[in-house]
């Protein structure tokens, strides 16, 4: 039975984002932080040196370590970064291994676009027919739509930091996102959704996610079980084919652990949720209430059960951000469907806070930039001095370009928003994605050398070396974290032996947290911290042997 839509757009609301100018945005987002800077504490850190150590042969290939200490999941996401390294040996290792991860942020964003247009070319997603004609047409409407998810995503907040990173999280989003898109082709283009199907539920479990991989799989052939769509219910042979190889493809890399610690309160849960999905969450629950009667429809089933297993699996693991990081691409595909729904207030509101917010944010950065170059005003610049003690700014022209054009293009999005007679259905999320491409470049290209001074372990590790003869041979770190012991071996150039205690090894220098009892036959050598550091308690202490 046909229910009445909640969606009334005419032809003219249904125009496509000019293509040059969604490409320069993504553009905007996906590169800045791609160059110039070390791999950040913690996770960042972590898999990068997971691959270095592939790539630097002080691992196997089937089993990636740091210091002797395995990686828990499969292995896929630190071949990726690894096979770039070797493959790339005229670039710095963390720029190469960075690379890939550039093209997989790139497929998640393809990848939510193509599936948020095949939704909206189902029949039951389609905005009321006009008496007299007049309305969206099919592709137009989808086209619009498609536009609007992707823009929703690259203004939700969560996607920020763990969308530039090169962690298995990543390649994870990335093959929700891939399986998303199977599941909305379905109806529409068989061999493509097929394959898609077939490659994102092996690659999830393979990159330690194999839980989420096989109740997304067993979610997809219960929804096309149901479906009217022929194509649909015939892909349930593949969706259970795919799942078999998850499961078997988990097993083969010993990649099931199983972490759950279902010990949140429900005040951090919600925080999490309000900042971390903002703005695609609010716009997500009103699409579920205005698409109500088409609940048990394809275009909102669809990313729904893509949604409750990200977020069980965050709710059992404790909160974990990176779990809710799966959640975000079926957040920006329902945001999309309340565009056409959404009131010219809500869309003012939006578009005002976007302004004032950014504007104000982008003011900041500037502030401090100037600050940091020329020393006025002065305060900003003696507080980075005091956060980051030993910090000394530096210019770089090409930065300078491209923040300039950035918030050149930023006030001319502005003043094309405000401006009247914009009636594209997209236009609501036109601020919000200009925005946080615009901090998020300000911030990789003004702000990014105090940022990567302070999240860096280099400087820990610089600190480290003139205490430590050349000619040592190991250098053994028991207790210490994986980016800590990956910092002592890429930083450092050590080896590092990461198990054990100090009793049984045969290293001549080691490394312990400060507080902890120098063992007998041990004395201390230096105390040394990370320029942000405060208190006594961080840092490491280097001891040799007596």
């Amino acid at each position: 039975m046909n229910l009445p839509t909640p969606a009334i757009v005419a032809e003219r609301g249904a125009v496509r984002l000019p293509r040059l100018a969604l490409i320069l945005l993504c553009a905007a987002y996906v590169l800045p932080g791609l160059f110039g800077r070390d791999p950040w504490r913690n996770a960042d850190l972590t898999a990068f040196g997971f691959m270095a150590s592939i790539a630097e042969g002080r691992a196997p290939w089937w089993q990636p370590a740091i210091a002797g200490i395995p990686a828990e999941g499969g292995p896929l996401p630190y071949w990726l970064g690894a096979l770039a390294i070797k493959a790339l040996p005229f670039l710095n290792a963390p720029v190469a291994a960075r690379l890939p991860y550039a093209f997989v942020l790139v497929g998640v964003l393809v990848a939510v676009w193509y599936a948020c247009f095949h939704l909206a070319r189902t029949e039951a997603a389609q905005p009321v027919a006009f008496a007299f004609g007049g309305e969206a047409q099919v592709v137009d409407y989808a086209r619009a739509l498609a536009d609007g998810a992707l823009l929703a995503l690259m203004a939700s907040l969560g996607l920020l930091q763990l969308g530039h990173e090169t962690t298995p999280e990543l390649l994870q989003l990335l093959a929700v996102s891939v399986y998303l898109y199977g599941l909305a082709a379905a109806p529409f283009r068989r061999p493509q959704s097929r394959i898609a199907v077939l490659l994102a539920l092996p690659a999830l479990a393979v990159s330690g996610a194999p839980t989420v991989a096989c109740l997304l799989g067993a979610l997809g052939v219960l929804l096309n079980h149901r479906s009217s769509y022929e194509a649909a219910k015939a892909q349930r042979v593949w969706l259970l084919g795919a799942l078999t190889l998850a499961v078997l493809a988990a097993w083969a890399f010993d990649g099931w652990a199983w972490r759950v610690r279902a010990e949140l309160e429900p005040g951090p849960l919600l925080s999490l949720l309000a900042w971390f999905c903002w703005p695609a969450g609010p716009m997500a629950l009103w699409t579920l209430w205005r698409w109500r009667r088409q609940r048990l429809r394809r275009h909102i089933t669809v990313p729904v059960i893509a949604l409750l297993v990200p977020l069980l699996a965050c709710i059992t693991m404790d909160g974990s951000d990176r779990a809710l990081l799966l959640a975000l691409p079926s957040l920006a595909i329902l945001a999309a469907f309340a565009l056409p729904t959404l009131t010219r207030g809500f869309s003012a509101a939006v578009d005002w806070f976007s302004v004032f917010f950014f504007s104000a944010a982008a003011l900041f950065f500037w502030l401090y930039y100037v600050s940091m170059q020329t020393g006025w005003p002065a305060r900003p610049l003696a507080n980075m001095r005091r956060l980051a003690e030993g910090f000394e700014p530096r210019f770089s022209l090409l930065a300078l370009a491209f923040a300039i054009v950035a918030t050149v293009a930023w006030l001319a999005l502005v003043r094309w928003r405000t401006a009247r007679h914009r009636h594209a259905l997209w236009k609501s999320l036109a601020l919000p994605a200009g925005g946080v491409a615009l901090g998020w470049l300000l911030v990789m290209s003004l702000l990014l050398p105090p940022l990567d001074y302070a999240r860096s372990n280099g400087p820990l590790v610089a600190r480290l070396k003139p205490y430590l003869p050349a000619t040592v041979n190991c250098l053994a770190a028991p207790e210490q974290t994986l980016a800590t012991l990956a910092a002592l071996e890429w930083h450092g150039g050590w080896r590092v032996q990461g198990r054990g205690t100090l009793a049984g090894t045969a290293c001549s220098h080691a490394v312990i947290n400060p507080g902890q009892a120098t063992p007998p036959g041990w004395q201390v050598v230096a105390h040394v911290k990370r320029p942000t550091d405060r208190g006594s308690s961080a840092g490491l202490v280097l001891l040799a042997r007596q």
